[in-house]
């Protein structure tokens, strides 16, 4: 079993060592200090990062308060609208039923004036007609007075006799 690979000669492993120790050197020299950097960078980058999150994390609670404080403002705006448009629409049915009130006091008054105008209309033909019969009366008893004094008498008679039917 002379493999190399199990049992090593004792100058492979010098040279192994050399090598690994040339390696290491170099490693050491110009590997480390750059893997360092980039170690460092690394974590001031997940430091930023957390400090941004941080800050994002207080901004969005600043904006979740300041949605909500505009959110009660629109709501308050919402509700003073509503009392507005309540309020104006009360004030316009009680112009409405004051007008209305208004225009049926005006019918009404025009409607007894009408009346009234019709009621002395009546009277005014009723005095006319009766004065038109009693001149009628007066014209017959003139007429008959002058011709025969017992017919005269006859004639009135006969006169208030038919103003009494109608």
């Amino acid at each position: 079993m002379n493999n190399p690979l199990i049992n090593p000669g004792i100058g492979t492993v010098v040279w192994m060592l050399v090598s690994f120790g040339i390696l290491a050197f170099i490693l050491i020299k110009f590997g480390w200090p750059v893997i360092l950097k980039s170690l460092q960078k690394r974590e001031e980058a997940i430091a930023e990062s957390l400090n941004e999150a941080a800050k994002a994390r207080e901004e969005m609670k600043g904006l979740v308060a300041h949605n909500e404080e505009l959110l009660r403002q629109a709501k308050m705006e919402r509700d003073e609208m509503l009392r507005n448009a309540r309020a104006a629409s009360e004030q316009i049915v009680d112009e409405a039923r004051t007008k209305a009130q208004a225009e049926a006091a005006r019918i009404v008054e025009s409607a007894k004036e009408s009346i009234n105008y019709e009621k002395l209309k009546a009277m005014h033909e009723l005095k006319n007609q009766i004065a038109n019969l009693s001149i009628e009366i007066a014209e017959k008893l003139i007429r008959a007075e002058l011709s025969d004094k017992p017919n005269a008498d006859a004639l009135i008679a006969k006169e208030l006799e038919l103003m009494e039917l109608k």
